[in-house]
């Protein structure tokens, strides 16, 4: 596999926006996929080529009934299209859910979708939450993850009750 300048493996991050608006808008949100990208790509010891679709919940409630035989959205799908010799991935994620959950958890819409954005991504790189085991991983996965993005670990805040 051929290494780009410096060294780094190749990673592109493509972004379709389904929905009528982009938490933290357009621009922000690809810089920060396109860096998660680079950060798979190491993990991963290959070449990335990953795609992040904004969907709203009746469209996030199709695919999930569709592809996991579960009614009703929910906030994050992967599925990873090719494993060698590099990996190919779309994730797709629920604006309508992360603007939810931010409010009860009171932080920007954006940080959930950069959250959900994480966790499909660790998906792809063979991580899993189906258990308490591997949900505990996942989640130290995503808070360094979160910090190499530059973003506070999410689960770990909560709302002032004042």
């Amino acid at each position: 596999m051929s290494r780009g300048a410096g060294g780094a493996l190749p990673a592109s991050a493509a972004l379709a926006v389904r929905t009528s608006s982009v938490p933290g808008g357009r621009r922000r949100l690809e810089s920060v996929l396109k860096r998660l990208a680079r950060l798979a790509a190491t993990r991963a010891g290959r070449a990335v080529e990953l795609s992040f679709a904004l969907v709203d919940d009746v469209e996030m409630a199709d695919l999930h009934a569709r592809y996991a035989g579960v009614e009703g959205p929910t906030d994050v799908l992967s599925f990873p299209l090719l494993e060698e010799p590099l990996l190919v991935g779309e994730v797709v994620i629920s604006v309508d859910t992360a603007r939810r959950e931010a409010a009860k958890r009171g932080h920007p819409a954006y940080d959930e979708v950069v959250l959900y954005a994480v966790h499909g991504v660790l998906h792809l790189l063979g991580e899993d939450d189906h258990d308490p085991v591997a949900r505990r991983r996942m989640r130290r996965a995503e808070r360094r993850t979160l910090a190499e993005l530059g973003l506070p670990p999410v689960f770990l805040r909560r709302r002032s009750s004042s």
